[in-house]
């Protein structure tokens, strides 16, 4: 007993409910008067008629009729038939009874499918309006002899209520199944051997979908109806039932479901490249097709979604096998096996699933490439044993003999007698669809080469490709809300506040005081200047002390009788209750008189010193000097940082973005510029902790999210890291840097399909970023051609077909677009994510007259007729991007110095199918092993990029940098002449000219180095340029320019000890002993430590006689 009380407990049987209540304009065979009833049936059973009513044209058919049929719950097959099996409703009429007729005939008048779907979405009780279709033959076929066209008023509808006590599945039930839609819509391109107007077959298409963890359900499309090229397709196809039992004509359709239209570049599977689409638009107009339109729904558990989950993480591809089969004729004998069917034209399509395991995509629609099937191909691709073809052709029977294809519990049905006999002769037999070349011998099994499918080949041949849609109730993987994201980001790095909270302590009670003393001051102060006026407008106030104690007394007088004195006093009443409750903490009444008396000396005293203070404050006789506000902006101090980290001053570097931070402590960018700083020399703790206040000062700032996640990834926090890499893409979703990173978060912690998905994500925010340069070109150069006449408008009309693929003219010449133009990153653009429609929670379902067939003659969803032209437009011009998605995070990570993530990305950029060994390619290398100090591999890398590149300034530019480093300044000095030569800059020129520069000076060209730093400063002054400039003329004897030139250096940076040094060295040499003196003075107090520098100056002190107070 207690083991059956711990087993689990099965739901009882819930009775599902269909109440038809009324029918409503029905017409009989007699008129609109006649005598009709309804037959309700599911699953090929009959589930009862209702009595016979009478209608009239007034008057609806009430019927309230009710019926039932039970749903179980120990097997999910039955859940699984609630989805994909409608309740068929039939009307039929009561013909009156003809003399000498013992039983009434009937006449069926057409038929209604309800939808049961409702029920799986949690809902106990829906009504829907249905159309009945007319069945052939059908008085409803004709119109009402009073209207020339049948219109939607004279519709037949029939009202339906489906009800269940107790919904079939539980709140909680409802968040953990699934429910899978399987469209399958058209082969295009089949075989050439498939001809319309030959003989019939029979096409079937079939799939395996998991219901529990262990068990899956074959999923098969019959009857698929082969179509000419001519025979064109309506607009809107409607989708059809998979098992539609006895409905037939328009009771075939499902309502309100039809085939969407979607555009290539929104589409999955094998043929959405540009180059597919001239063929495909061929063989969807021109070629013959074979259409089915069948929509297929499966109710998976929970179980059976881990098991769908699973089986896609390994293997991806999931087989949707397709076959053409004879139609059956009746045979005389009896226990003839189904397996005998001749199975011809057996293919598969290998369908990605993967973009499932996508967060947040439900959905998946595009053309499949059918392959010959082969067991073995199968089995490395799917890891299943065999096909599914005998399965599909039992079931396919089973279908189009009104019968369910699964018996009770999922059981096999019987076999007949003689059945094993039979299978035994079939084995003799060779199969059609097997197709298998003869071998040379009969040896042994080993030798036996694979058997080749060669009526499966012939789909290769053709480019046959299947047209599948395959959709869930809820994603497999759910993508967060951008709302918990920041709720998370937040968690993890609290926002600073805008502003300062205020707080009510002793030293803001004591500033409280001293702003009221002061505001009491300048009243008394204007009570003074009105009461001696006249005396001071004529200036003879007298003075002394006898003068003072009479004006004194005057305005004490003034004050008490005119009651200001005590206004006075109540307005500094409330700073000093504060003072005493902040400062000394009292609150209560002093009990002792001593310790009151004792207090009250001590508070006088303080506040009449702080009276003092706070008049000292306001009260001034001499006029403070405003401090001058800074020479050099944010911009400025960045430029000097970068400068210093070029020639490794690190401290110097420090000092200037720690500048940036004093200045202003609120600004996120100077924070992620300190952090990124942390990064080069590998202080990852500070940088961390500056990378959070970039965060916390802006949790929208996107690079400062991107590297705070890196940071995180690199101390392996990986779900921390993961949170602000998907935080950075909600909060720009168009960013093809954010995607990228995302896609390397993922492939470092090798989750491939999330790799996967966030690449595609960013391959299509590069294209589109590209179609916009595009476009936002068109303008421009539209407007060209209007100003150019004659044949100067077709060159500018071939400019704008080239202008995608033509590098920046910004300079940036080391993009991957300048040597790989034709690269395109939009191979692999993909629909990621389409909500699906969901059921409303109640109400009326009405189905519109123009969403159905109305007869069985256009059922087939054709019509015939010579094939309709389009004007095709003329062909935009493929956006090109200038470079990869690789490629723009690499020049990313290379300026934040993220090594890790940077050399995963060019590991990425080499092995993309639009990447490669590109000149871009090495040169990014090559700056990533200059940051690593591994200079040999560096050369290694630029001697490449100069083989493929021989102009690249970038290339020529670094490899001066490697041999300056190296200490071979001729070389270097070559390479950066070189860089110069070229009419395109290089990405940093500011470095190229100190270090140019710095060359002359010391080869003693000083003019040349004069005009090298003279280009710097041109473009980006510094300290250290003008310093350069200084250098050099006073090397030249020009002492008047080189003062001007160290006195700019000054004014930017007056804590550089060699432009003192310099300036004392120009006032020695013009005679200005004290300034001579002052800059020596402070050029050893900054700290000059040249030892050369130092000399000099002492010998031309020692020349000149002054310049040094220590003599």
């Amino acid at each position: 007993m207690a083991s059956e009380d711990e087993g689990p407990k099965v739901r009882p049987p819930e009775n599902v409910n269909i109440t038809v209540l009324r029918a409503r304009n029905l017409r009989g065979s007699k008129g609109d008067n006649l005598n009709s009833l309804v037959r309700v049936e599911y699953n090929n059973q009959s589930l009862g008629e209702s009595p016979k009513v009478e209608s009239t044209a007034e008057y609806a058919a009430e019927y309230n009729y009710n019926a039932r049929f039970e749903c179980t719950f120990d097997d999910p097959l039955t859940l699984d038939e609630i989805a994909y099996k409608p309740v068929m409703v039939t009307v039929i009429e009561v013909l009156p009874k003809e003399k000498k007729q013992k039983e009434e005939k009937t006449l069926l008048l057409g038929q209604s499918t309800v939808d049961l779907l409702p029920l799986l979405r949690g809902e106990n009780r829906y009504k829907s309006t249905l159309v009945v279709h007319p069945l052939p033959g059908s008085p409803l076929e004709t119109a009402p002899p009073d209207q020339a066209k049948p219109s939607i008023t004279f519709q037949v509808e029939l009202d339906v209520v489906v009800f269940v006590n107790e919904p079939l599945l539980s709140e909680e039930q409802l968040k953990e199944v699934n429910l899978l839609t399987v469209s399958v819509e058209t082969l295009y391109s089949p075989p050439e051997a498939w001809n319309p107007t030959g003989a019939p077959f029979i096409y079937n298409v079939t799939l395996p979908v998991p219901i529990t963890a262990d068990r899956e359900t074959t999923v098969v499309a019959t009857n698929g109806i082969i179509k000419a090229g001519t025979d064109k397709d309506l607009p809107s196809r409607q989708k059809k039932w998979c098992v539609p039992g006895n409905a037939q004509g328009g009771a075939i359709y499902i309502p309100d479901s039809f085939v969407p239209t979607t555009n290539f570049d929104e589409e999955d599977g094998d043929f959405t490249s540009k180059e597919d689409r001239e063929f495909r638009n061929e063989a969807e107009m021109e070629k013959t097709r074979v259409t089915w339109n069948i929509e297929r729904r499966c109710f998976m558990d929970p179980a059976a979604v881990q098991s769908f989950q699973n089986k896609i993480a390994q293997t991806r591809v999931w087989p949707v096998e397709i076959m053409r089969t004879p139609v059956p004729t009746a045979t005389k004998g009896k226990g003839k096996s189904e397996d005998e069917t001749p199975i011809f034209y057996h293919g598969v399509a290998y369908v990605n699933l993967a973009p499932l395991l996508y967060p947040g995509v439900k959905k998946i629609r595009g053309a499949y490439k059918v392959m010959a099937f082969s067991d073995h191909e199968v089995f490395e691709k799917t890891k299943r044993k065999g096909g599914l073809a005998e399965e599909a052709i039992r079931v396919a029977t089973a279908m189009n003999r009104n019968a369910s294809p699964f018996a009770k519990g999922g059981k096999a049905p019987k076999e007949e007698k003689g059945g094993k006999e039979k299978e035994k002769d079939a084995a003799k037999k060779v199969q059609p669809s097997s197709m298998l070349k003869p071998t040379s011998d009969a040896g042994s099994e080993t030798d036996v080469t694979p058997p080749q499918n060669l009526e499966g080949m012939q789909y290769v041949e053709a480019k046959s490709y299947l047209m599948l849609e395959i959709t869930l109730q809820r994603p497999l993987v759910p993508k967060r809300p951008p709302e918990v994201l920041a709720k998370r980001v937040a968690e993890l790095i609290p926002p600073r506040p805008l502003f300062a909270r205020r707080t009510n302590g002793a030293e803001r009670a004591v500033e409280d005081f001293h702003s009221q003393v002061a505001s009491v001051g300048n009243l008394v102060l204007e009570e003074f200047r009105s009461l001696f006026a006249d005396q001071l407008i004529q200036g003879d106030l007298p003075s002394g002390s006898e003068p003072s104690d009479e004006r004194r007394r005057k305005l004490l007088y003034e004050l008490n009788t005119s009651g200001k004195y005590f206004a006075f006093k109540e307005q500094l009443k409330h700073s000093v209750v504060k003072i005493v409750r902040e400062k000394y903490l009292k609150t209560t009444t002093f009990t002792d008189k001593e310790e009151l008396h004792t207090f009250l000396s001590e508070l006088n005293v303080f506040l009449i010193d702080q009276m003092h203070v706070g008049l000292g404050k306001v009260l001034s006789l001499e006029d403070e000097t405003p401090v001058p506000p800074p020479l050099t902006d944010s911009a400025q101090l960045k430029h000097f940082a970068r400068e210093a980290e070029v020639n490794e001053n690190f401290e110097v570097a420090s000092k200037y973005y720690q500048e940036r931070i004093a200045r202003n402590r609120n600004d996120g960018d100077h924070w992620f510029d300190y952090g990124t700083f942390c990064m080069l020399i590998n202080d990852i703790s500070k940088a961390e902790e500056c990378f959070k206040e970039t965060v916390s000062i802006n949790q929208s700032h996107v690079n400062g999210l991107l590297l705070y996640g890196i940071v995180c990834a690199m101390e392996e926090r990986n779900s921390v890291a993961e949170t602000f890499f998907e935080m950075a893409t909600n909060v720009e979703p168009n960013c093809t840097l954010a995607w990228t990173l995302l896609g390397l978060f993922y492939d470092g912690i090798e989750n491939d399909i999330q790799a996967e998905f966030a690449f595609l994500e960013a391959n299509k925010r590069n294209v589109a970023n590209a179609a916009a340069k595009v476009k936002s070109a068109m303008p421009e150069e539209t407007e060209k051609e209007n100003v150019v006449e004659g044949g100067d408008a077709e060159p500018e009309r071939e400019k704008v077909v080239k202008t995608p693929a033509t590098p920046s003219e910004s300079g940036k010449s080391h993009r991957s677009g300048k040597d790989k133009p034709g690269s395109v990153a939009s191979a692999h653009k993909k629909k990621l994510s389409v909500s699906s429609k969901s059921a409303p929670d109640g109400g009326t379902r009405k189905q519109s007259a123009q969403s159905n067939r109305p007869t069985s003659q256009p059922a087939e969803g054709s019509q015939q007729g010579t094939p309709f032209e389009e004007e095709i437009p003329p062909r935009e011009p493929t956006p090109v991007p200038e470079t990869s998605i690789f490629m723009i995070a690499v020049d990313f990570l290379l300026e934040v110095k993220a090594m890790n993530f940077c050399e995963r990305a060019l590991a990425h950029e080499l092995l993309s199918p639009t990447g490669g060994p590109s000149a871009a390619y090495y040169v990014a290398l090559a700056r990533l092993k200059l940051q690593k100090k591994e200079l040999e591999e560096a050369n290694d890398n630029l001697q490449e990029a100069l083989v493929l590149n021989h102009q690249d300034p970038d290339a020529w530019a670094i490899t001066g940098h490697l041999r300056y480093l190296e200490g071979d300044i001729g070389e270097a000095k070559s390479c950066y002449e070189r860089t110069l030569s070229f009419v395109a800059d290089a990405r940093e020129m500011h470095s190229i000219y100190l270090r140019l520069a710095s060359i002359y000076l010391q080869e003693n060209k000083f003019e040349d180095a004069k005009n090298t730093f003279l280009l710097a400063c041109k473009k980006s002054p510094s300290c250290v340029s003008w310093l350069g400039v200084g250098i050099a003329c006073y090397r030249l004897g020009e002492l008047g320019e080189a003062e001007d030139a160290l006195s700019e250096a000054n004014i930017l940076n007056n804590t550089d000890s060699e432009v003192w040094g310099y300036l004392s060295l120009v006032c020695l040499k013009t005679n200005r002993q004290l300034e001579a003196e002052q800059a020596y003075k402070y050029a050893l107090k900054v700290g000059l430590q040249d030892e050369g520098l130092l000399g000099e100056i002492h010998e031309i002190q020692e020349a000149v006689g002054f310049g040094n107070p220590q003599f």
